[in-house]
C-alpha cells in the first residue's frame, strides 16, 4: 500500500491569531520536522495543504493578501509532491486532494499539522469514511487552549488526548512519529 504524508495548515497564519502561543510550538516542530524528514528519506510523498479563508484583505491572516499563508517558520523545507489550498475543515473538500491521492495510488495517509481537533481530525475522519487507511500522529499536530461552553478552560494537551481517543480504532491508527515512519517504510518496501 502506498503511503503519503499530509501536512495540514502548518502556516504562519496561526501566529497572527489572538489565541496563538509559542508554548507547544518547539515540540510540535520537532515532531513535524522528524516526520517530514523521515518520509522524504523513505521516498514517501509529502503533500502540503494550506488554509485560505475569509475576506481577501491584508488584515485577515488566512487570506493570501496577508502574506501569512506560507509555511510556518521553523518548519523544515521540503519539496511538496503537491500543494492544495482549502477553505473547509477537511482537506478533502473541494481541493482536488482526493483526486490526486487516487491518481497516485495512495492507500494510507499520515495526518499531521495544525489544528489537532479541527482540520487534522476532520480530515482523518473524512479520509477514513472515504476508504483510506489513516495513521494519525498526535505529536505532529498542534492546537491551542480553548474555553468550554461553560467557560472553563480546556488545555491543548487534553484536546490532543481527546482527539486521539475518539479517532483510535474507529477512524485511524494512532501513531508516534517513529511508528508512522516504520509503517510508511514497510509500505515502501512492499511496493
Amino acid at each position: 500500500m502506498k503511503t503519503c504524508l499530509i501536512v495540514i495548515d502548518a502556516q504562519e497564519s496561526f501566529r497572527h491569531r489572538p489565541y496563538s502561543t509559542e508554548r507547544d510550538m518547539p515540540a510540535y516542530l520537532a515532531a513535524q520536522n522528524a516526520l517530514i524528514a523521515g518520509c522524504v528519506t523513505h521516498g514517501v510523498p509529502v503533500v502540503r495543504v494550506l488554509h485560505v479563508d475569509g475576506p481577501k484583505i491584508a488584515s485577515n491572516p488566512f487570506a493570501l493578501e496577508s502574506g501569512h499563508v506560507e509555511p510556518l517558520k521553523g518548519l523544515t523545507d521540503f519539496t511538496a509532491a503537491a500543494t492544495f489550498h482549502k477553505d473547509r475543515h477537511s482537506a478533502l473538500v473541494g481541493t482536488g486532494l482526493d483526486v490526486w491521492l487516487t491518481k497516485n495510488g495512495i492507500g494510507r495517509l499520515i495526518i499531521s499539522g495544525i489544528r489537532t481537533e479541527q482540520c487534522c481530525e476532520t480530515t482523518a475522519r473524512h479520509a477514513s469514511d472515504l476508504g483510506w487507511t489513516v495513521d494519525y500522529v498526535p505529536d505532529a499536530t498542534l492546537t491551542y487552549d480553548m474555553r468550554q461552553p461553560d467557560g472553563s478552560p480546556l488545555n491543548a494537551a487534553d484536546i490532543k488526548a481527546r482527539t486521539a481517543t475518539v479517532l483510535k480504532d474507529r477512524f485511524a491508527t494512532i501513531c508516534t512519529v517513529e511508528q508512522a515512519l516504520q509503517r510508511a517504510s514497510a509500505d515502501v518496501a512492499l511496493s
